[in-house]
């Protein structure tokens, strides 16, 4: 459902806040069929309040699972310092 929200379970160094609200906001975009957070109103909050609270569930899920013995088959996401850093991006 969600290609493009990358695993969070296993990276080194652990997925940052961030990058679990960033896959929180994909997974409340694809569900609701917004492209992008409604600009005010009943549903404006509606929509930060899921976020919040997918961004929560994910935190703790990470949290309560055992750690992985490799990283994820994906490659940590380009948005980290260190990875852009050491792929010469900038």
């Amino acid at each position: 459902m969600c290609r493009n929200i990358t695993e969070l379970r296993g990276l080194e160094p652990p997925a940052t806040d961030d990058e679990v609200r960033a896959a929180a906001l994909q997974y409340v975009r694809k569900v609701s069929g917004l492209t992008r957070p409604p600009a005010d109103g009943d549903a404006a909050r509606a929509f930060a309040a899921a976020v919040e609270e997918v961004a929560t569930a994910t935190r703790g899920l990470l949290a309560a699972l055992p750690p992985r013995r490799q990283p994820p088959a994906t490659v940590p996401p380009l948005r980290r310092p260190e990875v852009r850093a050491r792929l010469g991006l900038g």
